[in-house]
This record gives C-alpha cells, structure tokens and sequence, in this order.
C-alpha cells in the first residue's frame, strides 16, 4: 500500500467515525482535531526523505487494515494524582497539546484519533513517595490500532518517578501511537521510565515532548526489550535557566526486530545542561537507528552538554546506523558528542574461556556488562534490580519463548 492508500484509509476513517469519537471524548480533546486533521491531510505520512523518519518506513507501519480502538482509558479506580481528562477539563486545558508538535503526522494522527488522556498532575511542593506506574496491555482477539496520550503537569518544586509499561498478552497484530507531553515546573524533578516487553508482531510508535522551567531536572529513560518495529521520537525543551535534562536507554534486538531512537534536545537559554546515552545490543539480522541532535540557540551561553551513543553488534548481519549531531549558535559553550558500533571483543572472549567459561555464557557475559552502564545510571533501585534480572532473563532468550507474555512471572 503506497503513501496515498496509507493516509487515505485513516481519512476515510476519521469522516465515518469522527462524530463517535468527539462524542467519546471531552471539549479539550476535540477542539484540536480539525488542525490535526488539515496537517495530516496535508502532509500524509513522512518518507524516509524526510530526515527525522530516514530510518523508518512509517507508511508501511500504518498500512494494514487495523481495528481503531475508540475505547476510554479501562483499568478501574486510578491512583492518587492521575484521572482522566474529561474529570476535570478545565484544569488541563492551558496544557493539553501545548508543547506537542502536531506539525508531525504521526502526532497529528495520534491527536485526531484519540479518545481520552491519562493526566498525572502533581501539585506544587508535592513530593510522590512512591512511583506511579502505567500499564499498556494489548489484548484482543483482532489486529489493533491504539491511540493514547499521557499528560504530565509538574508543579514548582514538585517530584515524582513515573514507570510506564507496555505488554502484549495476545498474538495479534498491534500498533500503538502514543502522545506524552510533559510540562516540568520551576525546580521540579521528575524522573520517567519507559519499558517495551511486546512481541514480534507489535508496532510502538512513541512521541515525547518536555517542557522544562528554570532548575527543573527530568530524567527519561527508554528500556526495549523485546518488541517488533519501534520508533520512539523524543523532544526536550530546556526553556528555563538552570535546568537539566538527562536521556537515556537500552535496546537489546535480535530476530527482525527494528528499534529507532530519535532525539532532539533544544537549549534555549543560558546555563542549562544535558546528559544523553543510549546503547545498543544487536543480534540476527536485527536493525538499530539512534539520531540525536542538539540544539544550542544563540544566547544559550553556559551551556554543558554530553551526548553518547554506543552499540554492539553480534553477528556480521545486524545493522545499526548512528547519528549524533550538534548544531551550535553559542560561543561560550561545552559541548561534546560520540558514536561507536562495534563487534564482539574476541580478545575478552578468549581470556574468559580460558578460564572455564564456555562460549555461550561468555558471550551473554559481555553483552550483559555492555547494557549495564544504562541500567546502573537509573536511581530508582527496585526498578534498576528488576531491569537487571529482566536484562540477564532476555539475553538468555527467556522473555521470547512467549513472546511478551508476562502472565505468568
């Protein structure tokens, strides 16, 4: 199915079921779905000649005739500081949409079709003791599009770790289009967790837009562990002095699995900083992509920023393309930027087996410690000691024997 067939299947869509939605849904919601609607008409689905997309062919995603999901958020009673969009519309109204770039199709798409938003507002001065964690679990006895947004309001000097999970129970055809925008206070800390344990038959796309205020510190990271294609686009925006940003992930793939990363971090204002790593572990025939830009503005001065990308390949038929960038408009800056991709240290494998470790087990050793620099950066310890046993679990080939079934750990 070409480009036109692609966009033209979710337009037929929007005339015929878009009544049901807008009365599915709230006022918030609904009155951004027609400038949504005119960009997506527009623009269609973007080719791999657009650069943010070179990696990832978006229209063949989206081209299978999927079931549309119209169902509100499901899941019973909602913790403290989350409920959903249409309980209090008017408290979210002055952010819902605000920061997410609908410029983009897939965003635009996203917010045309979606139905209802999970809002996580933690007050001012609040401090969450415990982590607030989303489950996605696609179930269902036909192939699924799914729509969903999460919005995230941190008041001035409010804190919270947010883990949110996605699962797929059924062996069917899904494809997730998600929409996260969060807005970080003045000296709010927020630390947001992304994990993926689908399946090969999954399709996650993940659109995460962060608006930082002055002294405000968010940290994001983004675990793959089993899916099937994923292409995760990330924007952060340090709009506020003294703020600081930290990215980072993991990506373990083998069999056809494809997991793009694409980051953008915008320094717009003097004495802000920025952290980014992200690794790759790449087996079969397997293909990674990770393109990170950024951004330093003129009169961002004082800016200190980092930026790492580093990937192994384990067998001579996995791919993995790598493009760091920096754009700078600043003279008074600190700003550096790496990429490796590389193969298995054979030098390390033949003293490990010297010593009585066999091949196999070596070799789950070395990607192991590879990933681990990721996984030891995360604060929250009862998630970095799980990460660590579903990391040595997937290495082992343990989490694809069903293939993202979690049902029965």
């Amino acid at each position: 199915m070409d480009k036109m067939d692609s966009r033209t299947q979710y337009m037929d869509f929007y005339q015929k079921a878009g009544e049901m939605i807008s009365a599915r849904s709230c006022s918030v919601m609904n009155e951004v779905r027609e400038a949504a609607l005119a960009v997506f008409s527009e623009a269609g689905f973007p080719s791999r000649k657009v650069e943010e997309y070179r990696y990832t062919d978006v229209s063949a995603d989206f081209a299978p005739d999927y079931g549309i999901s119209l169902l509100p958020l499901q899941g019973g009673n909602l913790p403290q500081y989350c409920h959903r969009i249409s309980e209090s519309p008017a408290e979210v109204s002055a952010y819902y949409n605000r920061i997410a770039d609908t410029s983009d199709p897939v965003a635009a798409l996203n917010t045309m079709l979606a139905v209802d938003t999970l809002v996580i507002h933690v007050p001012a001065g609040t401090r969450v003791e415990h982590p607030i964690q989303v489950s996605n679990v696609l179930k269902g006895e036909h192939d699924t599009m799914v729509n969903r947004r999460l919005l995230i309001v941190m008041g001035n000097g409010a804190e919270a770790d947010v883990i949110v999970t996605d699962k797929a129970v059924d062996q069917r055809r899904f494809l997730s289009n998600q929409v996260v925008e969060v807005i970080a206070g003045e000296g709010a800390h927020l630390s947001l967790y992304e994990v993926e344990e689908t399946h090969l038959l999954c399709t996650r796309y993940s659109s995460v837009f962060i608006r930082q205020e002055r002294d405000s510190v968010v940290r994001h990271t983004g675990i793959t562990l089993f899916n099937g294609h994923t292409r995760n686009r990330l924007v952060a925006v340090l709009a506020g002095e003294g703020s600081e940003a930290m990215l980072g992930g993991c990506v373990i793939a083998d069999k056809s699995q494809h997991v793009d990363n694409n980051t953008l971090i915008d320094h717009r204002v003097p004495c802000c900083q920025s952290h980014e790593l992200y690794k790759y572990v790449l087996d079969d025939t397997s293909v990674g992509a990770f393109a990170g830009k950024v951004l330093v503005r003129e009169g961002a001065q004082k800016t200190v920023s980092t930026e790492t990308n580093a990937n192994l390949c384990a067998t001579g038929t996995a791919r993995m393309y790598s493009q760091p960038m920096l754009e700078i408009y600043a003279d008074d800056v600190k700003c550096s930027h790496g990429s490796t991709v590389g193969q298995m240290d054979e030098a390390a494998l033949f003293y490990m087996r010297q010593r009585g470790i066999d091949e196999a087990e070596a070799r789950l050793l070395l990607k192991s410690a590879f990933i681990t620099e990721v996984i030891d950066s995360i604060p929250l310890a009862p998630l970095r000691d799980r990460l660590s046993i579903l990391v040595d679990r997937r290495l082992r080939g343990e989490l694809s024997k069903c293939e993202g079934c979690s049902l029965c750990r």
